[in-house]
């Protein structure tokens, strides 16, 4: 049988066009840990081996585990699904396939690390949810494939299902990567300045405001005025205002969650508050 798990971190900070090469055996000390059961292991880290999260991984800052599906297939030709019972599209993966590979994944998991299963039926991930999962010790992830997982796995293991939004992809794993980045890049130390999180899209409920640099001025587009005044109060204000108008806009959804929770009507149509918008 080939290696059924590999995993990353505490490597020299190198990152080569080949990421995998982040790729060891598990052992202890390594920060917070993530694995996943997949399909395509090949794939991993795949973007999660380059920039910040890849340098954090070769720091040891954070792991990434890697389980082969296929690896504790039935047969020889090691399957990993089977057709619907009662009918139907499709092939579904096998609870006794998924539950081999979840018992060598769990082994080695630390305590209190969350089972997350990807899938379209799920919890919706957000901002919440990734520093939810970045402050405790690691998850598990079950990257499903074709018609899903029997539901008896998910049962057994008590996995939380979870969905990156209302469409459907090919497999999980996709979403799992987009999982892991959004959670590696709140664990401290990953990110230069972990200030920086404070300060965008959802860290308080709202979208970010418009960011801005150099040139001050663009083919005839000027950088807003109150930017460049140095009047730090107003410029938070402006900030504030923007951030405020374009979830109005774009998210209703968002912008009545952010009213009920500061205790405001969520359902008043109320403009966004004034601010100056240019230098006095």
């Amino acid at each position: 049988m080939t290696e059924t798990a590999k995993a990353a971190g505490r490597k020299p900070v190198i990152l080569s066009a080949r990421p995998r090469d982040l790729m060891e055996e598990p052992g202890p000390g390594r920060g917070w840990e993530a694995r996943v059961v997949t399909l395509v292991p090949q794939a991993f880290p795949g973007i999660l081996g380059e920039s910040l999260t890849g340098r954090a991984l070769a720091e040891g800052i954070w792991s990434l585990g890697v389980i082969g599906l296929r690896d504790f297939g039935a047969g020889p030709h090691r399957k990993v699904d089977d057709t619907p019972a009662g009918g139907g599209p499709g092939l579904v993966l096998r609870p006794d396939v998924m539950a081999a590979a979840l018992r060598a994944a769990l082994a080695g998991a630390p305590a209190g690390a969350r089972l997350i299963h990807l899938s379209p039926r799920g919890r919706r991930f957000d901002q919440a949810m990734a520093a939810e999962l970045a402050a405790g010790p690691g998850v598990e992830l079950i990257c499903g494939r074709f018609e899903g997982l029997d539901e008896r796995v998910i049962e057994a293991f008590g996995a939380e299902e979870v969905s990156l939004g209302d469409f459907v992809m090919t497999g999980g794993d996709i979403a799992a990567m987009a999982l892991l980045d959004a959670t590696v890049r709140l664990i401290p130390r990953v990110l230069g300045n972990q200030g920086s999180t404070e300060d965008e899209s959802f860290a308080d409920g709202l979208l970010e405001h418009p960011q801005y640099t150099k040139p001050a001025v663009w083919e005839g587009r000027a950088i807003p005025d109150i930017l460049l005044s140095g009047h730090h109060a107003h410029i938070g204000a402006w900030r504030r205002e923007m951030a405020e108008r374009l979830t109005k806009e774009r998210r209703p959804d968002l912008w009545r969650a952010y009213r009920a929770r500061h205790g405001l009507d969520p359902d008043e149509d109320q403009s966004s508050r004034g601010a100056p918008t240019s230098a006095e």
